[in-house]
């Protein structure tokens, strides 16, 4: 596939577009810094600006797609990753406009210019309970896409307004537009760096549900939604299968969750935060557990 990939240089783009490009697509990163990486064509645009992501939307990728003389090929699939990441790095006003209105911009364009298969980032933060005024329980557990957000920051905030930007224009379109609710992101150097930490202290990752993502997962992930057609709008938590931390699922119930409602028994180490819809509607089979880079003393 031609895929346009918008935030391809940040944490977890740096990791899921050379994922997409061993699976054979071709992905042309739209981002305000390129990504070094030879294999992938960049172009410097900003997502607010709603002119700049038509124009890439029907830019060539690369001098060798002039070669043909039959004009700019058509994307087949639009990635939208580009946001800023968390409260705390702008101002929460301008967090809010710049995920808000860069969703638009890149969801309208791909619509209007017949791109039928849209991929889009929102977050765990929607539920609720990472950025938390103090603390606060998920409504149940496990955490499934079914249950209601309600989020009181400005990141979250913009999450779910996307998440309803994205369900009106596969309403008008017809479309299918998948979200994923990406939970925390590991690299592969963080498991050595961080593991270790959580292990000793699991209370650090309250606020995440206990929830990681490898990068290199969502890669598989985010190909698995391009491959999966004619779903509409979906909303997929994308998490791995188990938690961040060495205590089995029913020992963190027991420690962090008493009177939390539960809507059904979990495995000994299922994940809080359940990936169960990615793993029977796409087919997802995790490849990088923590168990694999680090060990729990």
């Amino acid at each position: 596939m031609r895929i346009l990939f918008t935030g391809g240089s940040g944490k977890a783009g740096r990791h899921v577009i050379p994922y997409l490009l061993d699976q054979g697509h071709r992905v042309v990163n739209v981002d305000l810094k390129a990504l070094d990486d030879p294999r992938v064509d960049n172009l410097i645009a900003d997502i607010t600006d709603s002119g700049q992501m038509f124009n890439v939307m029907t830019s060539y990728a690369d001098f060798d797609e002039l070669l043909p003389g039959t004009g700019v090929p058509s994307f087949d699939a639009v990635v939208h990753f580009a946001a800023v990441p968390r409260i705390l790095i702008n101002s929460d006003n301008e967090t809010f406009r710049i995920n808000t209105l860069g969703t638009y911009n890149v969801i309208e364009a791909a619509v209007k210019l017949g791109i039928r298969k849209i991929v889009f980032a929102s977050s765990e933060t929607t539920y609720g309970v990472c950025f938390a005024d103090g603390p606060r329980n998920p409504p149940a557990i496990p955490l499934t896409e079914d249950l209601d957000t309600d989020p009181m920051d400005s990141y979250a905030m913009s999450k779910v307004c996307n998440e309803a930007t994205a369900c009106a224009f596969q309403t008008r379109s017809g479309f299918d537009i998948y979200g994923l609710r990406i939970g925390n992101v590991i690299e592969p150097h963080e498991y050595e760096q961080n593991f270790p930490t959580y292990f000793a202290n699991p209370d650090v990752r309250l606020r995440n549900a206990f929830c990681y993502i490898d990068a290199r997962d969502l890669g598989q992930i985010v190909d698995l939604c391009l491959k999966k057609n004619d779903l509409g709008f979906q909303i997929f938590n994308a998490g791995n299968d188990g938690n961040s931390v060495a205590l089995t699922t029913p020992e963190i119930i027991e420690r962090y969750y008493q009177g939390v409602p539960r809507t059904r028994e979990l495995g000994e180490h299922e994940a809080i935060y359940s990936n169960k819809k990615i793993r029977d509607v796409l087919g997802f089979k995790e490849q990088h557990p923590w168990s694999r880079y680090v060990q729990a003393s």
